[in-house]
């Protein structure tokens, strides 16, 4: 009877080992058909050339590029394309460099690449009169920068200089088409007034704009530049496949590569449309900081005041944390700074730029005799970031941020109809 009972035993965990390392294989299986699903579910722009390299036979291209050019199993769009035998002869960077090494407002040396040989041109303050020359060796040129969605952040300004400085010297551009880490649904903010164009901000469009860089540069190509006189660029968009205007980041199976030193994760991404505006005050940023534009302070405030007025507001998506920091850099540098986190708790309904005008407004009512602008007079930094000197002047009449974002209803759904002809991809996704 022992024997059988051993025999039973035996033979029932067989059957359980079996089972289990038979189930454990197929978990694997799923994992890895997951992760393979993830790694292949969007196809960038620059994923489209890599599959059809002849595409550029017989041409010396200049690549515009920065780290966060990229396949999804991160190798960088120069490595990918000499390696698909693209004759890739001179590389651009912008803002921050090719390698991405520099602070905002630095410029960047020129560099000779240690892997290719290849050298490396900066970009950044240069006019498109002064690109020209340097197109001049080159037949076609590639632009593959990932962007952030926010009027700005400096690189679509790129592309539109590049853009014009190509159309001068007669060289086709491509502009390999990548996500908007903010989706491509929602657009809101102010849209620029032209007198208060600058390189942070070139032509009237919403400050968050809900567009890819290819849907941008058509736009720019078919309507800003006919409108302002200058030539239209022979423009090639290596449209994605894949994308659905309203997808999340995180949903492409794309990975994130900081774009500049200041723009880590895509939590920085989803708040800079509205604390990136912090730049213009006497506040911290949280540059300086391993949270960059998720903690704002100075040394004059109190955090925990600022934290409670802010929560009180009920503002979507957000909750505000007292917080405390010493920015390595930048403003208040080594000062022990009072202020708060910004904890994004649903991104589908967080309004960034609300958010942003909130803060300031709480401060500059806590605060009215410490609180300032960074300029002293015209012209102010917040105009031009903004696009209008209208919002400085309602936050200084003492309006509300909700007062303000509803100010700008009308001008918003005027630039929402002239987006929506330019927009390359629909709203429920693209075919495979």
């Amino acid at each position: 009877m022992l024997h059988i009972n051993r025999a039973r035993w035996w033979g029932l965990t067989l059957v359980f080992v079996l089972f289990f390392a038979t189930l454990g294989l197929v978990w694997m299986d799923e994992g890895e058909e997951t992760a393979q699903g993830r790694r292949g579910k969007v196809l960038t722009g620059l994923d489209i050339v890599l599959a059809n390299p002849g595409m550029f036979t017989g041409k010396r291209v200049g690549l515009i590029t920065n780290p966060t050019g990229i396949t999804a199993d991160y190798e960088h769009s120069l490595d990918a394309m000499l390696r698909k035998g693209i004759r890739v002869t001179e590389v651009y960077g912008p803002e921050h460099g090719v390698r991405g090494t520099e602070q905002a407002g630095e410029t960047p040396g020129e560099l000779i690449d240690p892997k290719t040989g290849l050298p490396l041109s900066n970009l950044y303050g240069k006019k498109p009169v002064d690109m020209v020359p340097m197109f001049a060796d080159v037949d076609v040129l590639v632009f593959d920068i990932q962007d952030v969605g926010t009027r700005f952040y400096t690189y679509i300004s790129t592309m539109a200089y590049v853009m014009e400085a190509a159309a001068i010297a007669d060289k086709p551009l491509y502009v390999l088409d990548r996500p908007n880490p903010l989706g491509g649904v929602r657009v809101e903010g102010p849209v620029l007034e032209e007198k208060h164009s600058s390189f942070i901000g070139l032509f009237p469009i919403a400050l968050r704009h809900g567009m890819t860089v290819g849907e941008l540069a058509t736009l720019f190509n078919e309507w800003f530049f006919p409108k302002s006189g200058k030539k239209k660029v022979d423009l090639h968009v290596v449209k994605m496949k894949g994308w659905s205007r309203q997808e999340a980041y995180g949903q492409t199976g794309l990975p994130w590569v900081m774009p500049s030193p200041n723009m880590p994760t895509i939590t920085t991404a989803q708040v800079y449309p509205g604390t990136g505006l912090i730049e213009a005050t006497n506040l911290s940023e949280g540059r300086g900081t391993t949270r960059p534009f998720e903690l704002i302070g100075a040394p004059y405030v109190e955090g925990w005041k600022l934290a409670e007025e802010l929560n009180r507001e009920r503002l979507p998506g957000v909750k505000f944390r007292e917080a405390y920091f010493t920015p390595t850099f930048s403003k208040h540098q080594g000062k022990a700074v009072g202020g708060v986190q910004v904890h994004v708790e649903d991104p589908a309904t967080f309004d960034p730029i609300l958010t942003g005008l909130a803060i300031i407004e709480k401060v500059k009512k806590l605060y009215p005799s410490q609180f300032a602008w960074r300029e002293s007079g015209e012209p102010y930094w917040m105009d031009k970031m903004t696009g209008t000197e209208k919002v400085r002047q309602q936050i200084d009449q003492g309006k509300s941020a909700r007062e303000i974002v509803h100010s700008w209803a009308a001008e918003l759904n005027k630039f929402k109809e002239l987006r929506e002809k330019y927009l390359l991809y629909p709203a429920r996704g693209i075919p495979h």
